[in-house]
C-alpha cells in the first residue's frame, strides 16, 4: 500500500517546513512547492492525495493553481490556506473544488484533523 501523498504549496519557507515536518511525522509522503509552477509540475509527475495550498502566492494565485491542479488530477483534495479574510476568494476556491480552507495563523492540529478526515472519506 502506498503512502498517502501531501503536497504543501506556500511561498513562505517556514510554513512549508512546519507542515512538512508535521505530516512526515504522521506517516505521509510529503512534497513541497514554493510557487504555482512547481506545484503543477509535481502534480504532473506524482499521484497526490491532498494539496495544502496557500491562497496568495506571487506569480500564480491560489485560485489559478487550484483550477490547474483539478484539471491534472480531478480527484485530488485541496485545502486552501489564507492569511486574508477574503470571503469572495474563499467562496471562489470552494466553487472550483477546494474541500475546505484555513485562515492563517492556523492551528496545526485542526489542519491535521482535516487531512485525516478527507483521507478517510
Amino acid at each position: 500500500m502506498r503512502l498517502k501523498t501531501i503536497l504543501i504549496v506556500d511561498d513562505q519557507m517556514g510554513i512549508r517546513l512546519l507542515l512538512n515536518e508535521v505530516f512526515k511525522k504522521e506517516g505521509y509522503d510529503t512534497l513541497t512547492a514554493a510557487n504555482g509552477n512547481q506545484a503543477l509540475q509535481t502534480a504532473d509527475e506524482k499521484q497526490l492525495d491532498i494539496v495544502l495550498l496557500d491562497m496568495k502566492i506571487p506569480g500564480m494565485d491560489g485560485i489559478e493553481i487550484l483550477k490547474n491542479l483539478k484539471q491534472i488530477q480531478p480527484d485530488v483534495q485541496v485545502i486552501m490556506m489564507t492569511a486574508y479574510g477574503e470571503l469572495d476568494l474563499i467562496e471562489e476556491s470552494i466553487t472550483n473544488g477546494a474541500s475546505c480552507y484555513f485562515t492563517k495563523p492556523f492551528d496545526v492540529f485542526e489542519i491535521r484533523e482535516a487531512v485525516k478526515q478527507l483521507l478517510a472519506d
